[in-house]
């Protein structure tokens, strides 16, 4: 399996997505030799029917619209051009919906791709990474707010590993990246939680080297801290390109009570983190 199909989602309302996600964005489908279509929604904010339509009211709601439509165009013109400029095989696609529908569309358009590409800076980001990491069914690439070297490098990848189905989910689901790693890493945080199984890291390490990946196990002593806060340190001090973890969690009438770790995480990713659940 080979990750072929890729999806980048850019947010137009309220805050359009840096461009330098774009560019981003357009070096991971290139390293990766995939096609990329970039998703954008031009928005409507929707007023509660318990107010009263006035002209001012119709006049800011309009302009906060033709933002939308402005940024959703110039995040999707600036996408061309850096794939143009790449030769990454590329589309654009733009929708038209309320502010509300985007984390539905966003999932749907996931649902028919291999990976897909989300920057995390805001509350708002943080909302539509946690409906396509939990509704989607497909891998979920999430990048910092910081902007990464480019281009993007697969030097090291770390796996956070605690034997669990999200986690043997998230390292079968990054295997195309795995491969094409030049080490791998994998890390499982002991003395945090009890590790339900009677199976060794090692295991795991001969199922990857019949991939023909080079793989180092660690082992690191939680001392007290949180998983989430340990994963950042281990990253960190290892200089890893991409973190790979299993997402934990599940949704409540729209909303998604996570693991702590995956909030962490996700609050505030330290590097690029691919996200399986």
């Amino acid at each position: 399996m080979t990750f072929k199909d890729i999806l980048v989602a850019l947010n137009s309302y309220p805050d359009p997505t840096p461009v330098s996600v774009v560019d981003d964005a357009v070096s991971i489908a290139a390293v990766l030799g995939a096609h990329i279509a970039a998703l954008s929604c031009e928005t409507r904010v929707q007023v509660p029917g318990h107010f009263i339509s006035t002209s001012a009211v119709d006049a800011m709601l309009a302009g906060e619209a033709a933002k939308s439509r402005n940024n959703a165009r110039e995040l999707l013109a600036a996408f061309d051009a850096a794939a143009e400029k790449s030769g990454v095989l590329h589309e654009t696609i733009l929708e038209k919906c309320l502010t509300l529908e985007v984390p539905d569309i966003v999932v749907e358009y996931a649902r028919l791709r291999d990976l897909t590409i989300l920057s995390v800076r805001a509350a708002y980001d943080r909302w539509y990474a946690e409906a396509l990491i939990f509704g989607s069914g497909r891998p979920t690439l999430i990048l910092p707010e910081e902007p990464r070297p480019r281009p993007f490098k697969l030097g090291t990848v770390a796996v956070a590993w605690d034997f669990s189905t999200c986690a043997a989910r998230a390292v079968s689901a990054a295997l195309p990246i795995l491969e094409l790693a030049k080490k791998v890493r994998v890390v499982t945080v002991v003395n945090e939680k009890a590790l339900k199984t009677k199976r060794s890291g090692g295991e795991l390490a001969k199922n990857l080297a019949r991939h023909g990946i080079d793989v180092v196990l660690d082992e690191v002593d939680a001392k007290g801290e949180a998983i989430g806060a340990v994963l950042k340190s281990y990253t960190r001090s290892h200089k890893a390109d991409l973190l790979v973890m299993g997402a934990y969690g599940h949704s409540r009438l729209r909303e998604f009570v996570l693991g702590g770790a995956t909030h962490s995480l996700l609050s505030k990713p330290p590097l690029p983190i691919l996200f399986s659940h």
